[in-house]
């Protein structure tokens, strides 16, 4: 393998985009024959992932004092990446999801069967990042980031058609955290990681965890999916929306 390896690793990972892109769930999101409200009715589905995504950048990708330059940068990133769950908790209740509910059935919702997907993707993750060194982990985030970039650009539509229906501003699903997200994806950055050295049984690491990154991204969408269409959210004003996970708590 000849120097510069990251960049073929960052080859792969925008080959995968490509794929991810035409998913399932995003092709029901710009369907523009379903409400709006029903393309993002499995924004609830998402909160165990999405919640625990601040700690996976606190507790696991950060590591102080950085072992080396590759690992510093990991850790910049960390810090960009371990506060964006509020505005998730902001755009949960005005979208209007923040119902009453047990502790007992919203535990069991979280840590039940139809949302086991997100916590086997944060789990796994965990353990992939566990083994890699701060190159490689520059290559995990980037298939990440990759995977967000495509889930917040599809949600933007979405986004602004609820804010004006509902009369709020969507931080989390609009465009505040998506501009957020793409300036981590400027062309300069990109090709400052493309230039990183791997030898080759780093860069077979790193290509496989991009495929990996991938695959379990495609079961979570499989998984959002799956739950947004058993969700019948209404078109009216958000206190009035179907609670989460109805069919579980009944």
């Amino acid at each position: 393998m000849s120097q510069k390896a990251m960049k073929t690793v960052l080859r792969k990972i925008f080959l995968l985009k490509r794929q991810y892109n035409n998913l399932p769930l995003f092709q029901f999101m710009r369907d523009d024959s379903i409400d709006a409200a029903k393309r993002l009715s499995f924004f609830p589905c998402m909160a165990h992932f999405i919640m625990s995504f601040g700690d996976l950048n606190k507790y696991v990708l950060r590591s102080e004092p950085a072992a080396d330059k590759f690992q510093e940068k990991v850790n910049l990133h960390s810090y960009e990446d371990d506060h964006h769950w509020p505005w998730y908790l902001e755009d949960f209740q005005k979208l209007g999801y923040d119902l009453p509910t047990r502790p007992t059935d919203l535990m069991r919702f979280l840590w039940g069967e139809e949302t086991h997907k997100n916590r086997v993707l944060m789990y796994q993750l965990t353990a992939m990042i566990a083994q890699a060194s701060g190159a490689e982990r520059i290559a995990i985030i980037e298939a990440i980031e990759e995977t967000g970039n495509v889930l917040f650009t599809t949600m933007l539509d979405l986004a602004k058609t609820l804010e004006g229906r509902y009369g709020v501003e969507l931080r989390y699903c609009g465009v505040h955290h998506h501009a957020l997200e793409s300036g981590h994806a400027v062309a300069s950055e990109h090709e400052e990681i493309a230039a990183i050295d791997l030898d080759e049984a780093s860069t077979q690491r790193c290509l496989a965890w991009a495929d990996q990154v991938f695959d379990l991204f495609e079961d979570w969408t499989n998984e959002l999916l799956a739950y947004a269409r058993r969700t019948t959210p209404t078109a009216s004003a958000p206190d009035r929306r179907t609670s989460y996970g109805a069919e579980l708590l009944s």
